[in-house]
């Protein structure tokens, strides 16, 4: 990617296909002048451009003068547009073919096509955001639950930025007062004792364990999670499955054995996108077509992270006739579910606890319970995430970078009970600091960039 702002950039920003509208963005010191000469006003005159309003112009033919479209032109004037550059952006009609010409056109008098993600790199690299917003760019534009765009928008506002920002503050200050002891000995500047670098650091290395433990429910709210049904054949596995997604995807019969292949859908609960997996029923079979789906049956049920272990509550004795369901539901990821209550003669209630466990009983049949299961499942998706600070890990990169200062932090702590010269404790605070400065973008490589943006759509 190249990193140089001193070229106007031009791409489409709107996804790839025909639309209503499609939106040109031009950004870059030249951003206006190319503008100018690819717009007229409807009395053919040139358009004239006032920072943060939209004004009506026609697309021409910048050659021959011709009209080809019709268009809504905003510009947004350095250092106040999202890339603190001059931005035009050009909203015409949806079709790939002019959108590709007002492109080719704004190339053909001095723009550069832009590569993916460059519009939020140069934001982030005029420092109108820092590297955990630029990545809550990317995570709003892919979320897919109105939970997850949320989640993403509190990132983008720096709620990650804001919690790391009084742990790196803490570090500075402490690192300053021991730099003052080292540099200034001779003039009898007082030196911390150990017992108070100590009481300094461990409130660092407490708020940097909260913030690794957040990757997790950073995990659970971008990528979601799988939840596998799983039980003996002809217990309603197919029939839940599609009480869950709420249509009829998977195939329902009374003939044991129907389901021979995994069948998936996802879906959001609670905010958090669900893989739902329909799996064929764990018998002994001879067929071996049923053989196969029984195994991806067994592998579904080894990589899920939630399980509806599901039995026929009107099989007589069904708890003692099933030792193997008896086994799973100790499993801390399984929800025993008691499916066909409709046919028992009194109905139970829905959700009852036995020895710790939570046994939910329905009837896909008549869609009871089933609620009940929704908002047990998303009971285990929420955890603890009730008590979840603002701000939290949302991929490897700063899941890294934070157990780097964590890290080197705990190394400092040793440094001090091993009674070593400031000159050596300050070498690990400095690496604890560079880990933070790394996780906001303050110190980040040519390399990380590449990777990070490399990830974006052309136009972002």
């Amino acid at each position: 990617m190249n990193p140089h702002l001193d070229d106007t950039i031009v791409a489409v920003s709107t996804p790839p296909g025909r639309g209503g509208i499609g939106v040109v963005r031009l950004a870059g010191e030249q951003a206006i002048a190319i503008a100018r000469q690819l717009l007229r006003t409807s009395a053919g005159k040139e358009v004239e451009f006032h920072a943060g309003r939209a004004v009506f112009a026609l697309v021409i033919d910048a050659d021959s003068g011709e009209r080809i479209d019709e268009a809504i032109v905003t510009y947004f004037q350095a250092p106040h547009s999202y890339t603190g550059e001059d931005i035009v952006e050009i909203s015409a009609h949806g079709s790939p073919v002019i959108l590709r010409y007002v492109v080719e056109q704004a190339m053909n008098r001095g723009a550069r096509l832009a590569e993916p993600g460059e519009f939020t790199m140069r934001a982030f690299l005029n420092g109108r955001i820092d590297l955990t917003q630029a990545e809550a760019v990317r995570d709003l534009i892919d979320s897919q639950t109105l939970f997850q765009a949320k989640a993403a928008a509190q990132q983008l506002n720096g709620a990650l930025s804001k919690r790391i920002q009084p742990i790196k503050a803490d570090l500075m200050n402490l690192i300053a007062t021991l730099e003052a002891g080292v540099d200034f000995a001779e003039d009898d500047v007082a030196v911390l004792p150990d017992e108070e670098i100590i009481g300094r650091i461990d409130p660092i290395v407490e708020s940097l364990e909260k913030l690794s433990q957040s990757i997790a429910y950073g995990k659970l709210v971008h990528q979601g999670v799988t939840l596998a049904i799983v039980g003996r054949p002809n217990v309603g596995k197919s029939s839940l499955f599609n009480r869950l997604v709420e249509r009829d995807h998977a195939i329902v019969t009374a003939t044991p054995g129907t389901t021979r292949d995994l069948v998936s859908e996802t879906v959001s609960l609670g905010g958090i996108p669900v893989k739902l997996i329909d799996t064929a029923g764990l018998r002994e079979s001879q067929d071996e077509a049923e053989k196969i789906g029984i195994e991806k049956s067994y592998s579904a049920l080894a990589d899920a992270d939630i399980v509806l272990v599901v039995s026929d509550a009107s099989a007589p004795n069904f708890q003692e006739q099933n030792p193997w369901d008896r086994t799973l539901i100790q499993d801390s990821r399984a929800i025993y579910v008691q499916n066909k209550i409709d046919l028992l003669s009194q109905t139970p209630a829905f959700i009852k606890e036995d020895n710790k466990q939570i046994h939910v009983r329905t009837s896909a049949l008549r869609d009871e319970g089933i609620k009940e299961l929704r908002a047990h499942i998303i009971q285990m998706l929420s955890g603890e995430s009730s008590q979840q600070e603002p701000g939290f890990l949302t991929n490897e990169r700063q899941s890294h970078a934070t157990r780097d200062a964590l890290i080197a932090m705990k190394t400092a702590r040793t440094a001090v009970h091993d009674r070593l010269p400031h000159e050596v404790l300050l070498l690990d605070l400095y690496a604890g600091l560079k880990a933070l400065d790394s996780l906001t973008g303050q110190t980040s490589t040519d390399d990380i960039l590449q990777l990070i943006f490399a990830g974006f759509c052309i136009g972002k």
